[in-house]
């Protein structure tokens, strides 16, 4: 087993106390993966590179982080196309091992409702190959009225 590079770890979270905004594309966890968010008329994409604190026990990339990015990227997209959200269910297909390297998760919708939106979110790596996806299902939120 190997020792997670203390430093690499220091950095990531100072990094992420420094510049997180409670906002999308900005906020902490989001920071501390070292995710970029970028959007085209149809998908969210969010690009990181893997680091040895994101692993598990066993040298992967944890399940967890790879559930989170999957969420995030189909949550980002449904606030960008409609407002807020929150995710009802979701379901994760785990295809393979990602050890390091540069990994992209790519958000589009299966179906785009007024209330309730079906998304899928694929995690591809440098490759093209596919690491997992995850398919859910949102609910439309409306923003809380000022007083």
């Amino acid at each position: 087993m190997t020792k997670v590079n203390e430093a690499v770890a220091r950095e990531a979270f100072e990094q992420a106390i420094a510049t997180h905004k409670q906002d999308f594309g900005e906020f902490f966890l989001i920071r501390l993966y070292g995710m970029e968010v970028e959007y085209t008329d149809e998908e969210c994409r969010i690009s990181f590179e893997v680091k040895d604190f994101m692993h598990n026990p066993q040298g992967g990339l944890h399940g967890g982080v790879i559930a989170f990015v999957l969420d995030i990227s189909m949550g980002h997209l449904l606030y960008r196309r409609s407002g807020p959200g929150a995710t009802l269910e979701m379901k994760v297909q785990y295809l393979t091992v990602a050890r390091s390297g540069r990994l992209t998760c790519i958000a589009r919708f299966l179906r785009h409702g007024k209330s309730i939106s079906a998304l899928r979110a694929e995690l591809v790596d440098a490759n093209g190959e596919m690491v997992a996806y995850g398919t859910s299902t949102w609910k439309s939120l409306r923003a809380p009225k000022v007083t």
